[in-house]
């Protein structure tokens, strides 16, 4: 998918929007997305000036609008919104910076009729930098 599928799918706008393209989709069930991370990214303003280093929370959210990708594309949610549930087992293992390019993998790997919970995994270079748990509550 390209940027103007993913916006077709999912709410996110500039300057929230943290996926860049989608490589691979087996819809309601993985996802592989990427997000080129720039030095003009405007959370690297304040966070931090002379060191930037992207928030461990927008790598989450990241995981989370690759996450929803996935699950959106199932034809009982196409049109709706994936908020998030919950987050758990969250880790960060090593600093995203400009220039990176995070490589976000989801396995969603459980459905409800309203929900689902996947498995987000982050790498920088075939490194993991972070993962989490995801619960999203679908409306």
């Amino acid at each position: 998918m390209d940027i103007n599928q993913i916006k077709a799918t999912i709410p996110h706008r500039y300057p929230f929007l943290l996926i860049d393209r989608v490589e691979e989709l087996e819809v309601g069930r993985k996802i592989v997305a990427k997000k080129n991370v720039t030095a003009n990214e405007e959370f690297f303003n304040g966070h931090f000036p002379q060191e930037p280093v992207m928030p461990g929370v927008l790598i989450i959210e990241a995981l989370a609008q690759a996450g929803a990708v996935a699950l959106l594309g199932m034809d009982e949610f196409k049109g709706k919104t994936a908020y998030f549930g919950g987050i758990d087992k969250a880790k960060f293992r090593q600093k995203v910076v400009p220039g990176d390019t995070l490589r976000l993998e989801v396995e969603i790997i459980k459905v409800k009729k309203v929900a689902g919970i996947g498995k987000g995994i982050a790498y920088v270079d075939n490194k993991k930098v972070a993962e989490a748990e995801l619960t999203f509550m679908i409306g």
